[in-house]
């Protein structure tokens, strides 16, 4: 069964930088594609970043050149640089994964994923 856990977020300044991370147990899935998606209230869910098997990595205009997506593949574990964060920024953030053992190519609608962590909040003050 794989399940994913986030942790790292909190409450920051604008300007300030979190990083987030997403252990992936069960994920046997070490070249499978996996992201992270964020949701603000009464807005829909977003990603915000995404990494395939060979770690090419793809963003939104929002986030491009604050946001960097990375991977330990030796650890399942999924984690997302957030830097020069803004309070548009705030929202519940989410680590979610493929299922296929391998991908190509960075995907950052919902769709593509099959699993879900419980998602972390990450609150920036002006």
């Amino acid at each position: 069964q794989v399940q994913l856990v986030e942790s790292g977020g909190g409450s920051v300044q604008s300007g300030g930088f979190l990083r987030l991370s997403c252990a992936a147990s069960g994920y046997t899935s070490s070249r499978g594609c996996m992201a992270w998606f964020r949701q603000a209230p009464g807005k829909e869910r977003e990603g915000v970043a995404a990494i395939d098997g060979l770690g090419s990595t793809s963003y939104p205009n929002p986030v491009k050149g604050r946001f960097t997506i990375s991977r330990d593949n030796a650890k399942t574990t999924l984690y997302l640089q957030m830097n020069s964060l803004s309070p548009e920024d705030t929202a519940m953030y989410y680590c979610a994964a493929r299922r296929y053992s391998y991908c190509s190519g960075p995907r950052l609608e919902q769709s593509e994923y099959d699993y879900w962590g419980q998602g972390t909040q990450v609150t920036v003050s002006s």
